[in-house]
């Protein structure tokens, strides 16, 4: 299938399956081929950029606020940037108020927010990401619908539905079933495009509006590029400038300086920041893996209260959130109801808890669950410790006005004989290898260990065996050295008890990937983009696909 709009050309290099028909329009795809064509090269330069910085930090660097930068060995104070030098801005005015089943659950669940992910916990296969915007585009037009096959059980949505908000794939992901004019299409720009294209009418004659999360920014210049396609997106389809709301993820290290400046960039499209706090762990250990000072212990360790560099993002956020008027959003409770044994679920439950009293007293705004059975829950302790809509004027957060760059680095000292255990280096590798086999297999949400893992939690025991590995550290209940002979054996181990020797599900691709992974000699800035070309339709070199692996052309 193909669309061509003046010099730009839109191919689709994959099957057109009955969603894919129906959402793959020539309309949709030249408006696509019209943000890849005008944004591309920006998007490009970015991640040149984010390389760039990386290997600052792998030589030594450290991130820093804006407007501050090291020269000769020392600390040079530059003039503040635009979002620090006006204090009176602020962000636009608080508005008022993708598996089918899922979609339908999610907005009947009474929470007041939905989030439909295109990213984290989504393996982007062709099925997923066509049959996504169909039931999106159908719960719009509040016609979605599903049976159970097995139960013959009707699911629909109620008259009251939470706000729907979506969550496109991350500016370093590419769609590769795509081309526009002969490049590989932005995942962020498909996902986005394809939404908005088929939705922003509607959700305007039903007096809502299109609503965004954005993911994996690192800095306030890719803030910038959203907000400029926000622009170019509106101008497109006539709407009015500032229609598009989008909060935004913040779960790189590196955002966690450009706060405020990020807000600057979207202020008229903003409705504030929103603590990713378990790709923001991930973050901060792939950016300081070579910093031997900075080491992470195992993740057991790394909770919100007892980790300094946590509490101090957490304070930051709701205080710039709050000084530039608008929300500061709290972090993901992963957990998920234990059916089976009531005791347990009562001190998870109670764990949950407390963890959303200690936001809503921290001031945040509102809170994310991962189970819609966590929702009266939740939203029962922030109308108890929130009874006004927000927080923005009640609690300003003032905690974090004077968080330093120290404290953004800070992690929390464990006992070194308990830092790092073989316990916790089989348990790191053992969930590493569980959620890549699930995506390679288009799932990218899977419960373990009673909680709902996505890719962060991976990329964290990821990232941080990697680590342990390449300054050669030992597991210190044994005191046995931390080797790629030793990962690859537990890697191995770990597939043999899984599949007994058999060929099954995506088990061996998976340990081959992993065992890889953990033992290079760099660290891959994702796993996702490692598992990427393993679940395509047609062969993928990175940024042409070859005329010969064309599917269709309309």
């Amino acid at each position: 299938m193909e669309a061509r709009s003046s010099s730009v050309l839109v191919e689709v290099h994959a099957p057109i399956c009955a969603a894919a028909s129906e959402i793959l329009t020539p309309d949709s795809l030249r408006f696509v081929g019209y943000l890849c064509n005008r944004f591309e090269d920006r998007r490009r330069a970015l991640l040149a950029a984010r390389q760039s910085r990386a290997m600052e930090f792998d030589s030594g660097a450290l991130p820093h606020f804006e407007g501050v930068r090291q020269a000769g060995g020392g600390t040079l104070r530059e003039p503040h940037s635009r979002a620090t030098d006006d204090p009176h801005w602020q962000c636009a005015p608080i508005p008022s108020p993708v598996d089918r089943k899922m979609v339908i659950n999610g907005l009947n669940s009474g929470a007041n927010v939905y989030m439909a992910d295109f990213e984290d916990s989504t393996s982007p296969t062709w099925s997923n990401l066509t049959e996504g915007q169909r039931n999106l585009r159908d719960a719009v037009c509040r016609k979605i619908t599903y049976t159970n096959p097995k139960t013959g059980k009707v699911y629909a949505l109620k008259d009251k539905t939470a706000v729907l908000f979506v969550r496109p794939r991350g500016w370093h992901l590419d769609e590769a079933h795509v081309t526009v004019n002969g490049r590989v299409a932005s995942g962020s720009l498909f996902d986005f495009g394809l939404f908005f294209f088929h939705n922003v009418h509607t959700l305007l004659q039903m007096g809502t509006r299109p609503y965004f999360y954005l993911p994996k920014l690192e800095d306030y210049l890719e803030a910038r590029l959203w907000n400029d396609v926000f622009k170019a997106a509106q101008s497109y389809f006539g709407v009015s400038y500032g229609t598009i709301r989008a909060t935004v993820l913040l779960e790189t290290i590196t955002a966690a300086f450009q706060m405020e400046e990020i807000l600057y960039e979207l202020k008229d499209h903003s409705l504030g920041l929103n603590c990713g706090r378990w790709d923001y762990l991930f973050s901060y250990i792939k950016k300081m893996k070579c910093h031997e000072d900075k080491i992470a212990p195992d993740r057991s360790f790394l909770t919100m209260t007892d980790t300094p560099l946590l509490k101090a993002y957490v304070d930051r956020l709701i205080f710039i959130c709050h000084k530039r008027g608008t929300f500061a959003m709290g972090g993901m409770a992963a957990q998920i109801p234990i059916k089976n044994d009531p005791s347990a679920n009562d001190a998870a439950m109670a764990r949950i808890k407390k963890d959303k009293i200690r936001e809503a007293l921290a001031g945040h705004d509102g809170t994310w669950v991962a189970h819609p059975a966590l929702v009266s829950l939740a939203k029962n302790v922030f109308d108890n410790y929130m009874p006004t809509p927000n927080q923005i004027d009640k609690n300003p957060g003032l905690a974090g006005k004077d968080i330093t760059e120290a404290d953004l680095l800070k992690l929390r000292e464990v006992p070194t004989s308990k830092a790092i255990t073989s316990v916790g280096l089989k348990r790191g590798i053992s969930i590493v290898l569980a959620y890549t086999e699930a995506w390679l297999r288009g799932v990218g949400c899977i419960p373990l260990n009673h909680h709902m893992e996505d890719a962060a939690t991976a990329e964290i025991s990821r990232a941080q065996i990697w680590q342990w590995r390449h300054h050669g550290l030992s597991t210190q209940d044994d005191g046995v050295r931390i080797t790629k002979e030793r990962i690859s054996k537990l890697v191995n181990a770990d597939v043999k008890v899984r599949t007994g020797g058999e060929d099954v599900g995506k088990w061996f691709l998976a340990g081959k990937l992993v065992e890889d992974m953990l033992n290079k000699e760099n660290l891959d800035d994702f796993l996702t983009s490692v598992c990427y070309p393993h679940i395509l339709t047609t062969k993928y070199e990175g940024d042409v696909i070859p005329e010969d692996e064309f599917v269709s052309k309309l």
